[in-house]
């Protein structure tokens, strides 16, 4: 499951990026993540649709233009709530409020801590706005119960991400 997260909260099918690529400038936003998994996971792996929906509702960059932005993917993974925690490659497309975007490449990896899952996700933006820049998103996730992975199973997870982008 804790992969099934990891995998959820960084893996995308990158959505084009409009306009040109602007110069380079830091940036730091704050929002929440939501993923839902159909059907439910459980201890018996399966194939498992994902749907990551984010929003960054605070964001400023050094040029004061970008102030908030979205992303979002679906994409099938078979898992089950066993799986480990592991590392992973992914792209993430955020679509900021100044209508153009950003698509970040890079490696994640998560770890569970205190009942919840941490993902961190880190990488350069390679299309875009802030493109050639260092990007690191981290989300985290509460971890799945026991008792969800033996009955219908573990439908849905809301959390809190940060992106910095330097």
């Amino acid at each position: 499951m804790r992969v099934l997260i990891a995998v959820a909260a960084a893996l995308s099918v990158v959505v084009p990026a409009a306009g040109p690529a602007h110069a380079a400038a830091p940036a730091q936003c704050q929002g929440t993540e939501t993923v839902t998994y159909s059907p439910g996971v459980t201890f018996t792996p399966r194939n498992i649709e994902i749907t990551v929906s984010g929003q960054f509702n605070s964001c400023i960059d050094g040029a004061g233009q970008v102030t908030s932005g979205t992303y979002g993917e679906q994409f099938t993974i078979f898992a089950g709530c066993n799986d480990l925690l592991g590392g992973f490659e992914g792209q993430r497309a955020v679509q900021w409020n100044t209508g153009d975007s950003s698509v970040i490449e890079g490696t994640g990896s998560s770890s569970a801590v205190a009942g919840q899952v941490i993902t961190t996700f880190t990488g350069t933006v390679v299309q875009g706005r802030f493109q050639g820049a260092s990007a690191v998103q981290t989300v985290t996730l509460v971890q799945p119960g026991v008792l969800q992975c033996l009955t219908t199973g573990f439908t849905s997870a809301t959390g809190l991400t940060t992106l910095t982008i330097t």
